[in-house]
């Protein structure tokens, strides 16, 4: 191996190093395992009707089509248009959210972003986080903030389902000044428990990895297929190998 290798090799390690620093320090919180899974099909649908019912209004899949959901998660095309269709779009439109782009401006400062890619770029882990980590503050204009991410302009959109959580704060920081949030109290339960809870933003994480790769189901169905074809090659290349060499000896 040359030098030159041995230095990009070290730089690419280093850059990875550098990226999951960085994304530690954005999130301000240590990241909890999603666990999701994506062959689990019943959890991509639970996710996808937890998605429409409780972030479709703010955030749409514009990368992602209605159509394309149903056939990928074994939904027939009236399944989805009845249970999960809030905009009145057709099968094969993209997935827009509900809300009115100059409502969204007015009320939150800016119409809020897109989720299509949101699990690629932050990963699974952060979503799952992220949603958990809401809690009550009343110097934030909606009354709301979030450990991983400070000072975010968004509601609790689960509230209902997680209950109210109250910060509970450290020893107040020499160089800010401030208390920092060292954990979360549950103050009022929601209509879930603790684990029903953790499913439900499970099955969310789930669905946005599906959403931000589609394809990522056919490869994986596909992979399974590919294995085994390659054992049979195998196979016939080892009995071949033995017809040919039979008389050599």
């Amino acid at each position: 191996m040359t030098k030159r290798w041995i230095v990009r090799i070290a730089a690419a390690a280093a850059g990875m190093v550098f990226s999951a620093a960085l994304a530690a320090a954005e999130g301000g919180a240590a990241l909890q395992q999603a666990g999701n899974d994506l062959g689990d099909r019943a959890s991509l649908q639970r996710g996808a009707q937890l998605f429409m019912n409780y972030c479709s209004g703010c955030h749409s899949l514009k990368y992602l089509r209605y159509s394309r959901m149903a056939a990928d998660l074994g939904l027939s095309e009236q399944e989805v248009m009845d249970n999960l269709n809030f905009t009145g779009g057709k099968i094969g439109d993209h997935i827009e959210n509900a809300m009115p782009q100059d409502a969204a401006t007015k009320w939150f400062g800016k119409a809020p972003p897109d989720l299509s890619l949101i699990a690629r770029v932050r990963g699974t882990d952060w979503v799952y986080t992220y949603l958990k980590s809401f809690h009550l503050d009343q110097s934030r204009p909606l009354g709301w903030n979030n450990t991983l991410f400070p000072n975010a302009s968004m509601p609790n959109p689960l509230w209902e389902l997680q209950g109210l959580q109250q910060p509970e704060y450290g020893p107040v920081d020499k160089v800010t000044g401030e208390k920092p949030v060292v954990g979360l109290k549950l103050a009022q339960p929601g209509r879930q428990n603790l684990v029903e809870f953790d499913r439900t933003v499970r099955d969310i994480s789930n669905f946005l990895e599906y959403a931000g790769e589609p394809a990522a189901l056919k490869r994986q169905s596909m992979g399974v297929w590919v294995v085994l074809f390659l054992a049979l090659l195998t196979f016939l290349a080892y009995l071949l190998k033995k017809e040919y060499w039979k008389d050599v000896h």
